[in-house]
């Protein structure tokens, strides 16, 4: 008989790029071996509940394409013709062309470039450490959150809100532009438990009906970009109906007489021939909101990744200020707690050698810096070296093309740091086998809760890969330039911030897997006074002084609107492009992790567009058909799925999926712009206009 294997479970966190930042427990079958994983049933926010695709991460980890080796570039860019070397010839390689480029054109024509492929406060970013110590250029990380959080502090003055928890003890749960079933399966356990236990109603409020809007008792589909018509007529007939809180607003907020009347004009006829929703829609909808005192506001990213996106965040946010949701428990709102984590990084980042005149060029514009656009570079020499770590910009940035277009410049060097060989890695002149976050010791914070959750090593990495942190500092000691930081490993990284920013130590950590940093229920409910200098909430915000991360005004700032409103910058359709093209998540993927596995390449299929069968119709297309899908910035083909969940005049294509997987190679962001949102930049990937014809 078959000796039966020994199964020990150790404790983890999840490192991917989403809010739940999961609290795990881990199978470990051997020294390099993982079997199931499962959200940890005594953290009250996961609750036991974690998303498939990491459930069955043992067939990432031990998937057989994983990087193992060095790789040098030997063929044309893009074609994976590599050969294997040391780590020592590669790491030599790598700072040699750092130092070359750098005396061609100064430090800051090296750009390292990341992102949020792991969520490790150590692994992620310890590449500022380098650039700060170097003079490199530095980035500004607009591709994610930067809109949405702009709109929410805009009104709030601090990235925080309502504990998370509390949605079990809410009477009505709002999830406002997040398909919380696909990319934050806690909220749903949350929400469906308060339906349960005490009859919650659950509002979804998305541009498809999506599984999150199926499940929830009120589903409302509107057009993209049109969510701030919604919240208006909500405070609109909050206002009429007398379900407005004159006294709360009196006490906590800026100047609620001139927001009623501004809003008088707003009705839900307005806001109807805006949204596409129906009259009674919005009514019963402004109904439920206004007569439940206990309504919690789980707000999401997606309706901020439109042009207005940050005006349309503060729009929604502005509603339970107009109610008082804000006094109860189990009311308010909440889009991150991303503010209550105050992290002294000194060592990990190497805040200490920051040289605030270098530039930072925008994530998000990557296609035009590298292809040498004058406003993209800030005015500083070209980009003609990169070290790229947890991010794959070639499928994931805005204006594919260009991006591809830069990638392939002869004179660009370029070193990738990965797990898996990319579209990236693939235009790379040196690839560096990655660890994932079982392989190396970590620490990660929930911008979806309220808690710092430790991630040790719990298996060896395959091969020769190595974490992040072993890359920086060696190629830091290459260079020539040191920092304390540099001589600490990760758990001495971790143990060094804990105690520093007031948090305990990493044996504190260690012994009690989490720590909950929530704020007490009046500060998270503003019940002290909102984070402005006033102490009130701004309905009436100075867009340019909101204390958000930011690099200057950018965008079509100076036509925002001094109110809440419907802001029509959106990229509309015209005679050209009569379809809006919105970019949603896949609920097997998470941007472009996990397209690699085998289980979420079948449960997702193929890349397809979703069409209303009546434009369809029009245009001759039935179920299946390749098509066509274009804009000004490229073309792509793919598959029609016909679906009625859209209003007409809107298509949807889910997930980041491989470029080859695409027809001719060409990925869905192919159509997507990277013109700033306004007034602090941000990729618009929602707000897209296009042409659709059989393919």
């Amino acid at each position: 008989m078959n000796k039966p294997v020994d199964i020990l479970t150790r404790a983890s966190a999840c490192p991917h790029d989403c809010p739940s930042t999961c609290a795990l427990e881990v199978e470990v079958l051997g020294p390099d071996r993982i079997g199931r994983i499962r959200g940890a049933s005594d953290n009250d926010y996961t609750d036991g509940v974690i998303c498939a695709k990491v459930a069955r991460y043992a067939e990432r980890v031990h998937h057989p394409d994983r990087l193992l080796k060095p790789l040098r570039r030997t063929g044309a860019k893009g074609t994976g013709q590599f050969e294997e070397i040391s780590w020592d010839d590669a790491l030599d390689e790598v700072a040699e062309a750092f130092l070359k480029a750098e005396q061609r054109l100064g430090a800051q024509t090296v750009w390292p470039y990341h992102y949020a492929g792991t969520m490790g406060q150590v692994q992620r970013d310890s590449i500022h450490r380098l650039r700060h110590a170097k003079g490199y250029s530095r980035q500004f990380d607009t591709i994610c959150t930067n809109a949405a959080w702009t709109g929410y502090i805009a009104g709030t003055g601090h990235l925080r809100g309502s504990d998370p928890r509390e949605i079990e003890k809410s009477d009505c749960i709002v999830i406002w532009g997040t398909n919380a079933v696909a990319t934050q399966v806690n909220v749903m356990t949350h929400a469906v438990k308060a339906r349960k236990e005490r009859g919650a109603k659950i509002v979804a409020i998305d541009v498809y009906r999506n599984e999150t809007v199926r499940q929830a008792d009120l589903g409302l589909v509107l057009r993209p970009g049109t969510d701030a018509a919604l919240a208006c007529a909500v405070m609109h007939v909050a206002f009429r109906d007398g379900h407005a809180d004159r006294a709360y607003m009196a006490k906590y907020t800026d100047c609620p007489a001139e927001l009623e009347a501004h809003l008088s004009t707003r009705t839900p006829q307005w806001a109807s021939d805006i949204t596409g929703l129906d009259v009674d829609e919005i009514e019963a909808f402004a109904r439920l909101v206004g007569e439940t005192q206990r309504t919690y506001f789980r707000i999401g990213y997606g309706f901020a990744r439109s042009r207005n996106g940050t005006v349309s965040t503060h729009a929604v946010t502005s509603i339970p200020a107009v109610t008082g949701a804000w006094q109860y428990e189990g009311g308010g709102a909440l889009l991150s707690n991303s503010g209550i984590y105050a992290f002294d990084k000194t060592m990990i980042e190497g805040r200490d050698v920051v040289d605030p005149a270098t530039r930072r060029l925008d994530q998000s514009r990557i296609g035009a810096a590298l292809t040498g656009e004058t406003n993209a570079l800030l005015g500083g020499p070209q980009v003609t070296a990169m070290l790229i770590q947890n991010t794959n910009p070639v499928s994931v940035c805005p204006e594919q093309d260009k991006v591809r277009a830069g990638f392939a410049r002869e004179d660009l060097f370029t070193c990738v740091h990965e797990q898996f060989m990319t579209e990236t890695a693939a235009m790379a002149d040196i690839v560096l086998p990655a660890t994932t976050f079982l392989e190396h010791d970590d620490v990660y914070k929930g911008g979806g809760h309220q808690y710092i959750v430790l991630g040790p090593k719990l298996i060896e990495a395959p091969g020769e890969a190595r974490e992040n942190l072993f890359v920086l500092n060696e190629l830091m000691k290459r260079l020539g330039v040191d920092h304390p930081g540099n001589h600490m490993s990760a758990r001495e990284h971790i143990d060094w911030m804990l105690k520093s920013s007031g948090f305990g130590d990493l044996e504190t950590l260690e012994r009690d897997r989490w720590i909950d940093i929530q704020p007490a229920f009046e500060t998270a409910h503003f019940l002290t006074g909102f984070a402005h200098a006033d102490g009130k909430y701004h309905f009436k915000p100075d867009w340019t002084a909101t204390p958000a991360d930011n690099d200057g005004a950018m965008g079509p700032w100076t036509s925002m609107p001094a109110l809440p409103d419907y802001w029509a910058v959106v990229e509309t359709a015209n005679d050209e492009h009569p379809f809006r093209l919105v970019t949603a998540p896949a609920r097997s993927f998470l941007n472009s992790s996990f397209n690699e596995t085998p289980g979420s390449r079948k449960k997702e299929g193929r890349p397809e567009v979703m069409l209303h069968p009546e434009d369809a119709s029009g245009l001759g297309i039935e179920e299946g058909a390749l098509v066509a899908m274009g804009n000004l910035r490229g073309e792509v083909r793919l598959h029609v799925r016909l679906f009625d969940g859209v209003k007409r005049g809107t298509v949807i294509s889910e997930g980041i999926w491989p470029n080859d997987a695409f027809v001719d190679g060409r990925g869905i962001n192919t159509l997507t712009g990277a013109d700033p949102i306004a007034p602090y930049g941000g990729a618009a990937f929602h707000d897209n206009r296009v042409w659709l014809r059989r393919g």
